[in-house]
Parts: structure tokens; sequence; C-alpha cells
């Protein structure tokens, strides 16, 4: 086993050295490349590097090309304008200098393709250093336009290059959660980030065009992930970080308006939004949309669509559009029709079990807290979460009951549900109407919250504690809910098994010490009697 260890190791130096090795060959050539044009043939010993099966081979390729290209950028030794081909640049009379400058351009315009291609590795370290490299590149190129600028162009900015990274990153076939996420960087940069909206809304067109309309699973989520990662600033101020300065023009320029910004941005979001999306994805959007994508819209407005279609789909998904209609009703006068009718009938058990229970509540205190709803509607809220609540978990009911009690101190017209005078000859049904979708219609103001009664003698001692509230008059300070939101069955067991047991109880001020003593001395004298 022993010579076997030592062609291990030999095997693995040797393997390092031909890496150093390789490494050192491709910053000699670079250096050679750019000492003496006499050299430009190296160029494509350094390309044959980035087809390698190694991935240390290619990333050495990759860096030895950002090195050597960034650097021609800056010297201003590649062709600038319209690019002929290859053998009308060798055909045409053109200068030795012109020659050498077209030919490197080809040169660079293959390892852009190459690296590009890269972008689809099955190596996360391999993309991941092309896509740093193509930046560079993209930086150079705005700093030093390929592009021969006529006078009516006014700015410089990579737009084509941009474009192709993103048509890469997204990809429908493979997830690139990954490589977004460190892709994320660059779009801190404002220009950067304002053409890649732009990029993404042309970019989904087109795919889903193609596609018909039809899911694309992989390609919406790599899409999603890559819009997620966008947040634009509040204040144009704050629009600073430029990848490419446009000098004296910089004040014109689109990309230095915040306004700008927010169109592009909701463009690119409205674009997406408008073909159809997997359920799951329906969660993930809702989920950040009143915080991550309605304030950044230059016309909120235009979610309304959405955000409705969304709140008749039902169940967890309708739960979610909530926050987003929260926001447009209170802040932008939305009209929605029907809106607490739709609100009451998600009110159903499942709702005690989704994973967006707390938010729902909380949502539902917030569209409840007016004090101008009329008494039916808050009647029937009430009067459904206490029917409701008879086989609610005991987390759930910690929040159901004091959120009935708020809803009574708000309007002091439903203590009639609790305070309701029985005759001998009343019928002992309940005449609340469960199955009635209309909250108007439910009768819930001829009916009681029995339930609450029946709840006080709950298994569970929290529950029947907070239930025998309503035996006393109610005070005038709301329950505070938001303490009780959160809390797990896990946290609710913890809780009661740390509770503190009760001290003993002293039985006498001074502890006896002669007892014992006393009764061996009268058994002794009971012994001699005998």
């Amino acid at each position: 086993m022993a010579p076997a260890k030592k062609r291990n190791v030999s095997s693995a130096k040797t393997t390092e050295q031909s890496i150093k090795t390789a490494k050192i060959d491709l910053n000699t050539k670079v250096e050679r490349i750019l000492e003496s044009r006499k050299n430009a043939n190296d160029v494509f010993d350094i390309l044959e590097f980035l087809q390698s099966a190694k991935e240390k081979d290619v990333v050495n390729a990759v860096n030895a090309c950002c090195k050597l290209f960034c650097t021609l950028l800056e010297k201003k030794e590649l062709f600038l304008g319209k690019l002929p081909g290859e053998e009308e640049a060798l055909s045409g009379g053109y200068s030795a200098e012109e020659k050498y400058r077209m030919f490197m351009r080809h040169r660079y315009n293959s390892c852009v393709e190459m690296l590009l291609e890269h972008l689809s590795h099955e190596l996360h370290g391999v993309k991941e250093s092309a896509l740093c490299c193509l930046m560079k590149f993209a930086a150079g190129e705005g700093r030093h336009p390929l592009e021969d600028l006529d006078w009516s162009e006014h700015y410089s900015f990579p737009r084509e290059l941009i474009q192709a990274v993103v048509k890469r990153l997204l990809s429908q076939t493979t997830d690139n959660s990954l490589l977004i996420s460190r892709f994320q960087e660059f779009l801190e940069m404002e220009d950067v980030r304002y053409y890649v909206m732009s990029s993404i809304r042309e970019n989904v067109g087109k795919v889903m065009e193609k596609n018909k309309g039809a899911l694309v699973p992989v390609y919406q989520n790599n899409v999603f992930t890559l819009m997620s990662n966008i947040s634009v600033p509040s204040q144009e101020s704050q629009l600073t970080n430029f990848m490419v300065q446009q000098e004296a023009k910089h004040d014109d320029w689109k990309v230095a308006k915040l306004n700008e910004h927010k169109r592009v941005f909701e463009r690119m979001w409205l674009g997406f939004l408008k073909y159809k999306l997997p359920s799951n994805m329906y969660k993930k959007i809702l989920v950040i949309l009143h915080d991550s994508i309605l304030p950044h819209m230059s016309k909120p407005t235009l979610m309304i669509d959405f955000l409705t279609a969304a709140y008749e789909v039902g169940g967890a998904i309708s739960l979610l559009a909530l926050n987003g209609l929260f926001v447009l009703i209170h802040q932008h006068n939305l009209d929605y029709p029907d809106f607490y009718k739709k609100l009451y009938n998600l009110l159903e058990p499942s709702v005690f079990h989704v994973k967006y229970r707390a938010r729902f509540f909380h949502l539902a205190n917030l569209f409840l807290s007016s004090s101008h709803l009329p008494v039916y509607l808050v009647a029937a809220f009430a009067k459904r979460l206490a029917r409701l609540a008879l086989t609610a978990p005991p987390t759930a009911l910690l929040i159901v009951l004091p959120f009935i009690y708020n809803l009574i101190r708000r309007h002091p017209s439903c203590r009639v549900l609790i305070h309701k005078p029985s005759t001998e000859d009343e019928p002992l049904e309940d005449p609340y109407l469960m199955d009635e979708e209309d909250p108007a219609q439910c009768r819930a103001l001829e009916s009681s919250l029995w339930e609450i009664k029946t709840l006080q003698k709950h298994y569970h001692p929290d529950v029947a504690k907070t239930a025998m509230s309503i035996n006393t008059p109610l005070s005038e300070k709301e329950d505070d809910i938001n303490e009780v939101l959160e809390i797990t069955t896990y946290e609710l067991m913890e809780r009661d098994l740390k509770q503190s047991q009760t001290k003993s109880v002293p039985l006498e001020f001074e502890t006896a010490t002669q007892l014992l003593r006393g009764g061996a001395n009268v058994l002794g004298q009971h012994f001699c009697l005998d």
C-alpha cells in the first residue's frame, strides 16, 4: 500500500506543478503580447485554455483574458466602429496598425462569446469567473467605447453586452439562483441596474411570446430571482454609484433620473406578471409585493388587476394579496367592491393552520379597526370567528378571543352578542347562518357568542382563562394581539413546563426540636410503670 500512496502524492504534486506552470505560461504570454505586437498570435494559446476540461485551467485563462483585453481597452488598441470581417481586413487597403486593431478586436469578440457560453458551464467556479470578467469588460467598454459614437448619440454604455449577460443568466433549463446572487453586487450600480431592468423586460417578452405564454418554470424562477434582487433608491440624490460616468452630459441622462428608474422598474414587473405564473411563484411575489415592489413603482395602482385576480383565487394566495390591497386601499384610494364580503369568506378553519396566519390576523385587525363600519358587519366577523374557535387549536384561540373582544370594544352596539336576554319560549337553535356568504344576510345580530361560554371549559388553562374574561365588563383598553400572533404550540408548551412551582408553605413559625426526645421519655416511663 505504501508505494501506492507515494504515487498518489507524486501525481498530486505533478498536477499542482502543471497548474502553476500553466498559470505562469499564461501570464508570460499576456506580458509578451502587451510588450510587442509581434507576439499577437500568442492570444490563440490563451483562448485555447478557455476550452480546457480542467476548472483551474479555465479560471486561469479567464483571468489572463481579463488582464489582456482590459489593458487593450484602456490603451485603445482595439478597433473602433463597425468591424470588417477578417478576410476583408486582410485583403482591404488597411494599414498595419488598423489590421492589428481589427485582429485583436476579433479575438476580443471571440473571448466574449466563449465567456458568455461559460455562464452555462456545469462548474460554478467557472461561471463566477466568467461573469466577473464580462462585467469588467463592460466597465472597460463604458470608459472606452468600441462603437464610433455619432454626434446624435449622447451616451455610451455597453447595452449589448449587458443584454447578452442577462440572456444567459435567465436560462430556460438551468437554475441560476447562485450565479444571480453573485451578480447582485453589480446591481448596486445605477446604470447597470437600469439597463438590466430594460434587458429583463425585453427578454421576458421574447421568451414568453415564443412559448405562447405557457409556463416555463425554470426560466420564470430565474427571472423572479433576478428581479427580486433589484431595489430602486428612494431619493434621486442617492443615485451616485455609476459604472460609466457621462461627465458633462450626466444631468440629461435618463439613468440619472429616479422617475426613469421607477418607470423601467414598473414596466419590468408588469411585463412579467401579465403572463401565467406557477402557483408557488404567486406566493413568493405577494410576500414581497407590499414593501419591495409597490413603493418603487411610479404608478402602484397599475397592480390593481394582478392583486384583485390573486385575491379572487382563494386560500393562502388570497391571504397574501391582502397586504398589497391594504397599501392600495389606504394609500392610493382603491375602491374595491365587496372587499369585506371576500374577507369574511376567507375566514375558514384552514386559516388557523396556514403559514401566513399571523400576517392575516394582523391585516384583518387593521381592516376592522375603523369605528365607521356597520354593526351587522362587525357582528358577522365576531360570530364567525367564535364559531370557528370551537375547533381551533389553542395557539389560534389565544389570538381569536382577544380579537373578538377588541371588535366588541370598538363597537359597543355589538355587546348585544354577550348580553342577549332569552325567554322560555325562545327556540334553542342558533339563528346564525354559517354557510351564508354575505355577512349582511347571516343573521349574526340575532345570535349570541355562546361559543365563548363553551370555551370556558377548554382543556387548556390559558384558553379557559381568556374565555372567562367575557364574564366581567370588558375594559376600554384593547388587548394587544401582536404579542400572541407568532406564538407556536411548542412555545406554548415550553411556557407551561417552565412555570415556577409553588413554594412550600410554612406550617409553624418555630421549628419543633424536642418532639422526638419528649416522645422517647414518655415511652421509657411507660415501660417502667409496666
